[in-house]
């Protein structure tokens, strides 16, 4: 990061590593209620949730796999072309698994309403979202 390319913060990182733990708390306890024990596949929507994703599975009490998937709507603006492209798919199949796709910000939620329309395509047990932010004015989809 460079000086002067913020102007303010609007989420300090001390909220955002607070958010987190509770998250990956009611997640946990989400996942226990409806599916006892087992390990949950958590699924990377690449390359934003990184940092999120890595910071929620060392918060989460339960045990997890980590995957990756890359999906595009943007080409190279800054604005979604709303046509949706896998840049990236998951190494490994999902079919009878516990998946949460874990995103780091859901702008019009258009993207991601493909990518789980994919996902439950593949048959998983269960197909849930997890989110650390979400732009309000931006969403098109309740997702």
């Amino acid at each position: 990061m460079y000086p002067g390319d913020i102007a303010s913060v609007l989420v300090t990182e001390e909220q955002i590593r607070h958010r987190t733990a509770e998250l990956a708390q009611q997640v946990a306890s989400d996942f226990h209620a409806e599916h006892g024990t087992g390990d949950l596949l958590l699924v990377g929507v690449l390359k934003g949730a990184v940092m999120f994703m890595t910071d929620f599975a060392r918060a989460l009490p339960i045990p997890v796999q980590l995957e990756f998937m890359a999906v595009s709507s943007y080409g190279s603006a800054t604005s979604s072309s709303g046509v949706v492209r896998i840049l990236k798919d998951l190494d490994r199949d999902i079919s009878g698994r516990n998946v949460l796709v874990v995103e780091d910000i859901i702008d019009s939620g258009l993207t991601l309403s493909w990518l789980l329309c994919n996902l439950a395509t593949r048959r998983p047990a269960a197909l849930e979202v997890c989110t650390l932010l979400r732009k309000p004015d931006a969403v098109q989809v309740d997702v």
